[in-house]
């Protein structure tokens, strides 16, 4: 089976977040079952362009509404993903550093589907399936099914994968103009709450639909930013995916971002030499548990909240705990972390950005990870953590719901709560200091953990499955 997947990010060509490690991952796994699998993406200015070597394999000439231009193909030679890689350029939209951001985002994500649904006409032969991610690649099922120019890709089944519902990418109906000529009679599928709404499209004009775990998809039919009414009414499409890691990237065995080496039968020892370097490098104090945050500094992650979560657990449980945040996002987030720096007496700190290196030694190093999401469709980091023998404290949502089992009941491993509230997360952090301090059973939930399998394996087996059953028709 031959699969096309269409994405904004993929590790480590373009990161954002999750998005860039799901699709840096999941072909790879897709070929290691025996499945030809490539990824197709805009050719931002990065440094993996500047440091590998491409060939290019198709020149184009389509438009966008009045505004025609010029699109490149360029493939990376020597497989290196272990997946074959596209990169589409359309002078003066793709060609900038950054993925979002910009004020004309709309119009370079039309611009990008627009050119690969134009390459993929021009194929001799056609994919099995074209695997779209998220709204900016949403509009694809629509146009390779009413587009008269593609028609010939219309029976190609097409799959979307949200990653994270909240982000749609409404724009004006206006903007439909941006969409080669199509079958009129079809305009509502473009249309949702008055807007253009490029995920609703999508779900809309899909053959299947994917979100990342399962428990996210059910949310998903009572909380989505007004798409409620639409996942009820397609939800015989629908269904959840949990999605895996790259085992090879996140081992601590072999990982190439640490220096102290530790499996199973040695992660007490190792876990405490890259503890040790990190409350060295930032001034904490090993003795103490350490709790990290890594990720987006948004109220989607409930990093709104840490500020006053670390005070008050200084306040209310004492100095027994060390914080250290590592992530970017809303100014005033960031500041408030960097404001509160004062309080410290070697038990907090802050890194202001992100480290890919540092993250790994977090992992590595870290007792526990706090994962506060208002809203978490599947979430890598508490899977990352589990692997590392780092203890994930978690809202009880989404995918951190279907990961992560609380000590306290059968078979657990990790600490749950169950609101996005100071309370709550303070609270998780006191049951923290409390499991730290009971050395035994902290030593045996570590074991239990690094030998649960979240790898991509499972995951691969049960996308195939959905490619077959959509080409079935089922």
């Amino acid at each position: 089976m031959e699969i096309i997947h269409v994405s904004a990010e993929c590790y480590p060509v373009a990161k954002a977040g999750g998005l860039g490690d799901v699709v840096g991952a999941l072909p790879k796994y897709q070929k290691d079952l025996g499945h030809v699998a490539k990824v197709v993406m805009p050719m931002y200015r990065t440094k993996f362009l500047r440091d590998n070597q491409f060939e290019v394999v198709h020149k184009g000439y389509t438009h966008l509404n009045d505004y025609w231009f010029n699109y490149t193909v360029i493939k990376e030679t020597t497989n290196k993903l272990g997946f074959d890689l596209y990169l589409v350029d359309i002078y003066g939209l793709l060609d900038r550093e950054k993925i979002y951001g910009y004020g004309d985002d709309t119009e370079r994500f039309f611009a990008f589907q627009i050119a690969v649904v134009d390459w993929l006409a021009a194929w001799k032969h056609h994919p099995d399936v074209i695997h779209v991610h998220d709204h900016h690649c949403a509009l694809i099922p629509f146009m390779v099914k009413y587009c008269y120019a593609y028609r010939q890709l219309q029976n190609i089944a097409t799959v979307l994968t949200i990653h994270n519902g909240q982000y749609q990418g409404q724009t004006g109906m206006d903007k439909t103009v941006y969409i080669p000529d199509y079958d009129l009679y079809k305009r509502g599928l473009l249309e949702w709450g008055g807007a253009l709404n490029p995920l609703a499209c999508g779900i809309r004009s899909a053959w299947k639909v994917t979100t990342v775990s399962p428990t996210y998809m059910e949310e998903m039919r009572h909380s989505s930013m007004g798409l409620e009414p639409l996942f009820e009414y397609e939800k015989g499409k629908t269904s959840g995916i949990l999605n895996g890691i790259d085992t090879v990237v996140w081992d601590p065995a072999t990982d190439r971002y640490i220096e102290d080496h530790y499996d199973i039968t040695s992660f007490a020892e190792g876990k405490q030499r890259n503890k040790a370097k990190l409350c060295e490098r930032y001034n904490l104090d090993i003795r103490k548990p350490l709790i990290t945050f890594i990720g987006r500094l948004v109220g989607d992650k409930g990093a709104d909240l840490l500020p006053q979560v670390i005070e008050d657990s200084f306040y209310y449980i004492g100095r027994k705990m060390n914080f250290m945040i590592l992530g970017s996002g809303l100014p005033e987030i960031e500041g408030r972390l960097q404001g509160i720096r004062h309080l410290s007496r070697g038990d907090y700190n802050t890194y202001i950005g992100y480290d890919e290196a540092l993250s790994h030694l977090i992992y590595a190093g870290a007792d526990f990870i706090l994962m506060p999401s208002r809203v978490e469709p599947c979430g890598l980091n508490q899977l990352y953590a589990l692997r590392y023998g780092t203890v994930p404290v978690v809202r009880n949502t989404g995918g951190l719901h279907d990961t992560v089992i609380d000590y306290g009941d059968p078979g657990g491993y990790g600490i749950r709560f169950l609101h996005a509230s100071v309370q709550d997360m303070t609270h998780g952090v006191w049951r923290s200091v409390e499991l730290f301090n009971q050395q035994e059973m902290m030593g045996e939930i570590r074991q239990r953990m690094m030998q649960l399998d979240f790898s991509w394996e499972a995951s691969v087996r049960a996308y195939v499955d959905l490619y077959e059953r959509a080409k079935r028709g089922e």
